[in-house]
């Protein structure tokens, strides 16, 4: 069976996909308890905010980093290293807070452990995919970021259900059962076959690629995209219990598992459309839902209007991480494992930028969570404008070209 498993790509490709759940479990799983620990703890929104910025602030220095040391220590010892680190966070948020005297220490020390496990899998899992040998890479990619948004919904509605079962006083539990999953697929990791990109080609180095201005040009909008995604994502589920006045079981099913659904939803929609629209139409078209989308949340009277407002968001915002990712590959190919780590650590500066703005801006305003996430427009409207610029980037580019040619 063992030997079955290192010799197909099949099962390379399982793990992967398990790998972006286990993603979405440690981005996703504390957000459902930022009023629990609130209440608990005592902590602030502002400090929970900072725990936010923290755990995406965390995997963006990994990012970085990673950059310079995966391809020299291994993909495979990273990836086990990702998931054992992501399960040890996991472990110690349901205990450290209990243990030491103060517990906001306990809480930032499990999501730093887990944060540095999702850092590494975010680097890593995208280019394990892409060097695989299979055929429809781009449909293996959409589908790959696919199955973030399904983790997403299964943390949500498992969650959902634990606690309506057992009670919400039972979380940490709950954070010891969703450390099995990065366990055991850390054990899958330990055998299947793993290609590196560097056995298909020399990536570009950093120095390259930084040389380049439609590198800078994608860096901007996957930090807009990790912003406009994670502003709501991470808000979602406190915004439905505390400003709509919903309970927390409706809440979490009608907020963040509705957001993920639809997210999950547009990743699928817009593979399927990727002949036939640009991906700079699909990003346009994606950015201008999700303006609406903040609009709808934070302005309309009625908490059902509100909420479908989430749920637009999640379909919205679906498209423009893994559409930044593909346009990437076609302007800059052979970008190698730099590239995806340094695209990494911009999504995750969006995804801890995101949060913090809604987050400050809600403190500032007496823990006005609809003002936070209004104040969050900058981000979808900023790519807008990047989306806008790269065009008349390369229009002008194209016209410099045929003059010279003229001459």
């Amino acid at each position: 069976m063992t030997t079955k498993i290192r010799q197909n790509y099949k099962h390379t490709l399982n793990a992967c996909y398990i790998g972006y759940i286990t993603q979405a479990i440690v981005n996703n799983f504390a957000p459902l308890l930022f009023l629990t620990f609130q209440r608990s703890f005592g902590i602030s929104l502002a400090k929970i905010s900072f725990l936010v910025t923290v755990n995406f602030g965390v995997q963006l220095l990994v990012d970085f980093l990673a950059a310079h040391f995966v391809d020299r220590i291994g993909y495979r010892i990273c990836m086990v290293g990702a998931h054992l680190l992501a399960a040890a966070g996991l472990i110690g948020m349901a205990f450290l807070p209990r243990l030491m005297s103060n517990s906001y220490p306990g809480l930032m020390a499990s999501i730093i452990l887990y944060a540095i496990g999702g850092g590494l899998l975010e680097v890593l899992v995208s280019p394990i995919v892409e060097a695989c040998p299979t055929e429809k890479k781009e449909a293996a990619m959409s589908l790959l970021h696919s199955f973030y948004c399904w983790g997403h919904m299964g943390v949500v509605i498992l969650s959902t259900a634990f606690f309506f079962i057992f009670g919400i006083d039972k979380w940490q539990m709950l954070a010891v059962i969703w450390a099995a999953v990065p366990l055991a697929n850390a054990l899958y990791f330990m055998v299947v076959p793993i290609r590196t990109l560097a056995e298909e080609e020399e990536g570009l180095s950093i120095r390259t690629l930084s040389g380049r201005t439609v590198f800078w040009i994608l860096m901007v909008l996957m930090i807009c995209a990790g912003a406009s995604e994670q502003a709501v994502s991470q808000w979602a589920s406190a915004f439905a219990e505390s400003a709509l006045h919903v309970s927390k079981s409706i809440g979490d099913l009608a907020g963040p598992c509705a957001f993920a659904f639809f997210m999950g939803t547009s990743r699928v929609v817009s593979a399927k459309f990727s002949e036939k629209l640009s991906l700079e139409k699909i990003m346009l078209g994606s950015a201008g839902l999700c303006v609406v989308s903040y609009l709808m949340i934070s302005l309309s009277p009625w908490p059902v209007l509100s909420l479908a407002g989430c749920a637009l968001c999640g379909f919205a915002v679906g498209a423009l991480w893994p559409s930044t990712f593909s346009l990437a590959m076609k302007k800059i190919p052979g970008g190698g494992t730099a590239m995806f780590a340094l695209f990494a650590l911009a999504g995750d500066i969006g995804c801890a930028g995101g949060p913090l703005l809604v987050g400050r801006i809600s403190g500032i305003f007496g823990d006005d969570l609809r003002t936070g996430i209004l104040a969050a427009l900058v981000f979808p409207i900023l790519l807008i404008l990047g989306v806008l610029a790269s065009g008349k980037m390369r229009e002008a580019a194209g016209k410099e070209t045929a003059v010279t040619e003229a001459g």
